[in-house]
Order: structure tokens, then sequence, then C-alpha cells
């Protein structure tokens, strides 16, 4: 993978499985650099869902239509097979009902983009198993009395609810917190994988 400039390593990461002229959803879409990104590089129509008023503000300023939107309440005012791609990085840990969310993701998106951090990763299990303290990493900074981080799982997790879902996945790429792959995150990925992205869609 090339990086973008001005992108961050894994929103260029997920640009690059955007086909051209994709109509897109961004789900907790931040400042709007990769729905902005994606309309430049790749044709791609879309919108972001963000719920920090300031993001709101700096999508604007990005000429990205974005609407304010707690994801906690729902997508029901998406009809179904509305967009080609939903994408939601790094924010399934941080919402109340991640099943439930795939299950509208799907729904209204042919196919989606998922990505978290890997609380399988050997430094959480080292922090619990043998400090019996609830982990710090470089994709999990923050102390557990402050962390937005309410559903944390690991790949087998995730993998174990897509197969509960038949959920297929149709693209995995296993990182560490620089979003660079190797040996190690392609043998082991739940113990030596960070950060997870998935390519994922109805078992149709």
């Amino acid at each position: 993978m090339s990086e973008q400039p001005g992108l961050r390593t894994d929103l260029a990461l997920i640009a690059s499985w955007i086909p051209e002229g994709a109509k897109v959803l961004d789900l907790g879409c931040g400042d709007g650099a990769l729905l902005a990104h994606l309309a430049a590089t790749h044709g791609a129509r879309g919108y972001g869902l963000e719920i920090d008023p300031d993001n709101i503000v700096a999508c604007v300023a990005r000429g990205v239509d974005a609407l304010q939107l707690d994801l906690d309440h729902g997508l029901a005012q998406f009809s179904d097979d509305s967009f080609d791609f939903v994408i939601m990085s790094s924010a399934l840990q941080e919402v109340q009902r991640p099943d439930w969310l795939i299950d509208e993701m799907l729904r209204i998106g042919r196919q989606s983009i998922v990505t978290f951090p890997n609380f399988g990763h050997w430094r959480p299990r080292v922090s619990l198993g043998l400090q019996g303290l609830m982990p710090m990493s470089r994709s999990l900074p923050n102390p557990w009395y402050s962390t937005p981080n309410i559903h944390l799982c690991t790949v087998r997790d995730f993998e174990a609810l897509c197969r509960e879902k038949q959920v297929r996945i149709t693209r995995r790429h296993v990182v560490n917190n620089a979003h660079r792959t190797s040996i190690g995150t392609m043998l082991m990925p739940n113990l030596l994988g960070e950060i997870a992205l998935y390519q994922i869609r109805r078992d149709d």
C-alpha cells in the first residue's frame, strides 16, 4: 500500500479498498479527511456521521457533507442498500451494541469496512496476566477510568461474531500500531496484531 500525503495510514489503507465512484457512508467520520480524500481521488460520493460538533465544523470546511448523530441511536433514517460501502474506523469498541450496529451497517450498505484495536495483542495479555492492571498501549492509550472503549474485542472475537451472524469476511488486514504488516501479524494475528481491519458483507 502506498501512503497518501496528509492522510492517516489506516485511512489510506481503507481508501485503497474503495472502488471508483462508490457511494460511501463514514460512521464516526472525524474531521472528514477520508471522505474528502475519496471524493478527490476516487470520485466517491457520500456522507459522514459524527457526534463531535467541532469535527462537524471541520467536515464542512473540507466540503464534506456531515450529519451530527450518535451512532448508539441507530441508522433508521437510511434505507436498505442505500450505500456501496459503510465504514466505521476505530469506533466499534466505543458503541453500546457493536453487534446490532454491524447488522445496521450491512442493512444499509452492500459492503462494510470495520477497524478496531485488537485486545488479544500480547501487550494487553501481559499487563493483565502479570500486573493485574487494565492494559494501556499505543493502540489503547487511555487509563481505564477515562477510556471511550466499552466493548473491547479480539480478532478471534470479531471473527466468531461474523460466523454467528453469517457475515462473510472478504478482506482482512491485521497490522501493528504503525499500520504495517509483518510475518508475525500474518502468522499469529490475534497475538501479534495491534489493529485489525476487515471488509465484510452479507453472506447472501
